[in-house]
């Protein structure tokens, strides 16, 4: 079992891996964006780059490793793509999980969209290591976010519900700038302790 991780580990780096999340990334971007396509529809142009959550944290990542491709950094990119992708990630997983708990009928989308966003969060921690991070673009993207979060559930251009969650959108709002926070702390610290490590 050890040696299966330590294969996984290194394998992070390795160009065909990085091709395959690439890929893989891409396409889960842009069904992403068709999925919200409803919802671009019915908001006013002015809030649409602000609508879809998912899929731009999952695009900002595949630009990551388009960058990693190219032997590039950049910090500013990473921050935003390692906070978001994490972020929208755990609380897609925990929205479905709270309509259901609620009485929502559990789909097989629902399942995919589980284990996908799962990835999300999961790919956000495991490249978090690689970053070349400082405070600046951490708090830019920090800014990003927590404005994002403002728009989502000041102006009402939040991701569309489950049925049986819309009544406690507040909540869902007040659970949503707390995991930004989260999701700030956990790519600022996982990325502190490996590069503490380094030196």
């Amino acid at each position: 079992m050890i040696w299966i991780w330590e294969w996984f580990r290194q394998s992070l780096t390795k160009r065909w891996f990085l091709w395959t999340l690439l890929v893989v990334n891409l396409l889960g971007t842009i069904y992403g964006f068709i999925w919200y396509g409803n919802q671009l529809a019915a908001t006013p142009a002015f809030l649409r780059p602000f609508v879809p959550d998912s899929p731009t944290g999952s695009g900002l990542f595949t630009l990551v490793l388009l960058t990693y491709l190219l032997g590039r950094h950049v910090p500013v990119l990473e921050a935003l793509a390692g906070i978001t992708n994490f972020k929208y990630g755990v609380w897609a997983v925990c929205i479905i999980v709270a309509g259901w708990v609620m009485g929502n009928e559990l789909r097989w989308t629902d399942i995919m969209l589980m284990v996908s966003h799962a990835g999300m969060a999961i790919e956000s921690v495991l490249y978090a290591r690689f970053f070349k991070l400082s405070i600046l673009p951490v708090g830019i993207a920090a800014l990003w976010t927590l404005n994002n979060d403002f728009l989502d559930y000041v102006m009402k251009i939040h991701p569309w519900l489950p049925s049986v969650l819309e009544p406690y959108d507040g909540i869902v709002g007040l659970f949503t700038v707390m995991l930004s926070l989260l999701s700030i702390g956990v790519i600022w610290f996982t990325n502190q302790m490996f590069t503490r490590n380094k030196v």
